[in-house]
């Protein structure tokens, strides 16, 4: 159902209204008057006959007029029976402001569920519950009860009330922007995030979402969704819960799914989320990407009136990948010719004073830098803005007539302009005038560098759009006949885990490179595989009981000899029965051994956000150590199986390290694809386990492999 007539209501029913000041619902009418808002405005409350001048009605079902929205300021225990009395109404949608749902256990999750049910009957879509409220600035529905909040064309999504309001006041004191939307969405009970992006990346009047997250209960959906949505505005957001504390924190205040997982950020950054880490930096990545061009080719100037902040500036962009490339010489010389002989000007540019007596030169550097096809943007650090403070007043309008031609630089050029000035906070108005044209005005370097910074990382996301997947995945496409067959007979048999050698002919079914093992239900049967194998071989114990057969003594590498085989095929054996007396033992599998070389781990599971995710890394027995692994959520191309090998830290070993020559990385890459194919063919994987992945400079062996099922509803 569609969120228009909940999100630009035309009436408004407060249930809970009060004569009381101090109460929410009296708060709510007050601010609606004192904002003009220009709907209708329905008070409900039994106990009263009129607040604010208003007719108050005992039920919302009283009411003679269409009523588009409810808010409920009443406590939680009450909610369930007035979300069915506006249903009976025809509401469309409800606020509800009260805690005391399913963040505070096994009794509130059970009245939350009561609750949504109630809404489902009757298709009155919910926010929150827990929530702070929401506000549509453009029709000055608030009800959220904050004052004074600019206006302007960010919609702003939070988990919390107070980042909201933190947010809020930042762009009251620090910006020209202000706000489309706000909606506070508490537990996300009913409507999610995915719809919230959904509804603000087709309205007309948003140009930016800006979002703070805990947790959320569908993430692939949202990440479906933002995937169509980034290609039309930019979405940024901060998730908090990286933490073991955040977590739980974020747990026990919006009872969702909360917390950062493993693969979030990587998920947020494929479908072409600006992912922020510092809450400072959040509001100013929005402003910018709100309002400015996207630097096209990751590639930015640096116009400085000093060396120090220059070279500061330079190392932060460096950090965050983003090129400082030498201005071409045609631009060096016209730089030369207005600059003093004593002036830098390959990049970044110093003005060596050039500007002191006349800081018009910020505007005519600025003209020649994005003149250069090589520069994608310019940041300018220093004293902008502050001249007539800081050397004469009279600098004061030639600073002013800089400032409107950079804005107009920025329009002509469409290239993005953000500065950095020591005197941000004293709002001069040539400041005023750079705000005014969009450019953004920092006291932080650290936060104008990474404003430049998401500007690039949207530039470059919208560059590569033809290589991201959607997250659609696409269930039993690829599947084969056989496999199938694999997975129903250990079904038939109630094992949720494949012997390994069924997870290798299921593997092998489907073109992964896997030993050509051999099951052995005697010691003589082993003797004679290991003589047809020639060379030496390794023997492992196969038991759907035994998950980690290392562990308990079931693998045993590098036999040869005939009376070898025989004595540790006997001692695998009796190993795997001291662990479990009991255990369902099939035999041993009788491997050949693979030369040794670099070892790498491939593995699929389920993750709790987002669903099926994939992971590359170091392997071997290492891997728990090292940690040494990147992750995406599936399906992938062969373009996000590349990058995954490009993230690890150990990546430039692959690509040969004194002397030696590179591993077979499109082998690699191959392996990947398929591993995302195979889940995406079986639905019934739960986890993939390939460990150790010999990786050779020409191809790739699986030497051991795990597959595990999902249990059956």
């Amino acid at each position: 159902m569609s969120l228009d007539r909940v999100l630009n209501a035309a009436s408004v029913a407060i249930v809970g209204a009060s004569r009381n000041p101090t109460k929410r619902g009296y708060q709510a009418i007050k601010t609606l008057l004192d904002q003009q808002f220009e709907g209708k405005i329905y008070p409900v409350n039994p106990k009263e006959k009129s607040v604010l001048g208003f007719k108050c009605y005992p039920k919302v079902s009283d009411i003679e007029e269409p009523v588009d929205l409810a808010l409920i300021t009443t406590p939680a225990r009450t909610v369930p029976a007035i979300i069915e009395d506006c249903g009976k109404k025809g509401v469309k949608g409800a606020v509800i402001i009260a805690g005391g749902f399913r963040e505070l256990g096994v009794e509130g999750k059970k009245l939350e569920q009561e609750m949504l049910e109630v809404g489902r009957k009757y298709h009155v879509r919910l926010i929150g519950p827990n929530t702070s409220g929401m506000m549509n600035l453009k029709n000055n529905l608030n009800l959220v009860g904050i004052r004074d909040v600019p206006k302007g064309d960010i919609a702003l999504v939070s988990q919390s009330g107070n980042m909201a309001l933190s947010l809020i006041t930042e762009a009251s004191v620090k910006s020209q922007k202000g706000f489309s939307y706000y909606v506070g969405v508490g537990n996300e009970s009913d409507v999610k995030f995915h719809e919230y992006l959904e509804f603000f990346g087709n309205d007309p009047d948003t140009k930016a979402v800006l979002m703070y997250v805990e947790g959320m209960s569908e993430g692939r959906k949202f990440l479906q969704q933002a995937y169509r949505t980034t290609l039309q505005k930019p979405i940024i957001l901060l998730k908090s819960g990286r933490s073991a504390a955040g977590k739980q924190s974020a747990g026990s205040h919006t009872g969702s799914l909360a917390g950062m997982s493993e693969v979030a950020h990587s998920a947020f950054e494929r479908a072409g989320i600006i992912v922020i880490e510092n809450p400072d930096e959040l509001f100013p990545a929005a402003e910018c990407l709100s309002s400015l061009p996207p630097i096209k080719n990751n590639s930015v100037a640096i116009l400085a009136d000093g060396g120090g902040h220059a070279t500061i500036a330079a190392d932060i962009l460096t950090d965050l990948g983003v090129r400082i490339p030498e201005l071409s010489k045609k631009t060096q010389a016209r730089l030369k010719e207005i600059l003093p002989f004593t002036a830098s000007v390959r990049n970044p540019v110093d003005v060596a004073g050039g500007a002191d007596a006349d800081p018009s030169v910020f505007a005519d550097c600025a003209k020649i830098m994005l003149n250069d096809h090589e520069v994608g943007g310019l940041l300018i650090v220093g004293l902008f803005g502050g001249y007539g403070i800081r050397f004469a007043e009279s600098l004061t309008l030639i600073e002013e007539d800089a400032a409107h031609r950079l804005g107009k630089i920025v329009r002509k050029r469409n290239k993005p302009i953000v500065v950095h000035s020591l005197y941000s906070s004293k709002n001069t108005h040539p400041i005023e005038l750079l705000r005014y044209y969009n450019i953004p005005v920092y006291d932080s370097l650290n936060v104008a560098c990474k404003c430049i910074g998401v500007l690039a990382e949207r530039g470059s996301y919208l560059n590569e759009y033809h290589a991201k997947v959607n997250f659609v995945l696409n269930w039993g496409a690829k599947a084969k006949p056989a496999g199938r067959k694999i997975i129903e007979d250990a079904r038939k048999y109630g094992r949720r885990l494949l012997l390994e050698h069924e997870a290798k002919a299921l593997l092998r079914l489907h073109g992964a490179p896997v030993s050509e093992d051999k099951l052995a239900t005697t010691a003589e049967d082993a003797v004679r595989f290991a003589r047809e194998m020639g060379g030496q071989v390794a023997l492992k114990i196969v038991s759907p009981d035994i998950l980690h057969k290392s562990d308990v003594g079931g693998v045993k590498l590098g036999l040869k000899a005939e009376d070898e085989i025989i004595r540790t095929f006997n001692e695998v054996i009796d190993n795997a029965k001291r662990f479990k007396p009991d255990a369902d033992i099939r035999g041993v599998l009788v491997c050949p051994m693979a030369e040794p070389d670099l070892e790498v781990i491939i593995g699929t599971k389920i993750d709790d956000q987002f669903g099926p995710i994939i992971m590359f890394g170091v392997g071997g027995i290492m891997v728990e150590v090292l940690k040494d692994v990147s992750f995406r959520v599936l399906p992938i191309s062969s373009v996000s199986a590349k990058k995954m090998m490009e993230e690890i830290r150990s990546a430039p070993i692959l690509d040969g390290v004194r002397g030696n020559p590179p591993y077979d990385k499109k082998a690699l890459r191959r392996l990947l694809v398929l591993c995302s194919d195979l889940v995406e063919a079986y639905p019934d994987i739960q986890e993939i386990d390939l460990n150790p992945i010999i990786v050779y400079n020409k191809g790739a062996r699986v030497v051991d492999a795990r597959i595990l099922l999902k249990e059956e509803n």
